[in-house]
């Protein structure tokens, strides 16, 4: 397996409509098996195909709750329905709405997302799977999700996180093609 480099915001592959993957081929099953890697080690819980510069709809996640139960596993081509997220106020979000991103390396910012989702989608031997999520298993799944659809979480920010959001990408220098890092050899988490 390989650790695959992990594009920071700003590469176009990013902000663009994942494509369907159809198939699941050899090279679909290597680039989920080296997705999972690249992951585990940056760590992540969450990593969607684009990340890595692959333009296919497909992610990868691995989470578990406070009582143990272990959520890992693969999402291609997934379809989502989540439930309406309440209205957001910058005055009621706290710190367990904070999302970080490993294409926004080393910074958190806070988002409000629906509680609850479903999503539908085939694992890596082509079988269709149905997952009822709730909490922050349900927040991962959305940020997966939209990354498929070429929205990272800062774009979804309120006015005054995404100001701060965008001043330290410029600090930074990202927000432009051609930022990524490593993990295991890069340290941006910190």
């Amino acid at each position: 397996m390989t650790i695959l480099p992990i594009r920071i915001y700003g590469e176009p592959v990013l902000h663009e409509v994942a494509e369907p993957v159809g198939e699941i081929t050899d090279e679909i099953r290597q680039l989920v098996a080296d997705m999972y890697e690249t992951m585990d080690l940056a760590p992540g819980v969450g990593l969607a195909a684009p990340q890595v510069g692959v333009n296919k709809r497909i992610f990868t996640y691995s989470w578990e709750d406070e009582e143990g139960t272990k959520y890992r596993g693969v999402a291609i081509d997934p379809e989502l329905w989540i439930s309406s997220a309440e209205p957001e106020s910058l005055e009621d979000l706290d710190e367990d709405e904070e999302e970080g991103c490993l294409s926004v390396p080393g910074e958190r910012f806070p988002l409000r997302r629906a509680e609850d989702a479903l999503l539908r989608a085939r694992d890596i031997d082509g079988n269709p799977y149905e997952i009822e999520a709730s909490g922050w298993f349900a927040r991962i799944l959305q940020h997966e999700f939209d990354h498929l659809n070429g929205v990272l979480y800062v774009d979804r920010l309120g006015l005054t996180f995404w100001k701060q959001a965008f001043k330290v990408m410029r600090k930074k220098g990202w927000n432009a093609p051609g930022n990524s890092w490593l993990p295991g050899v890069d340290n941006l988490e910190g």
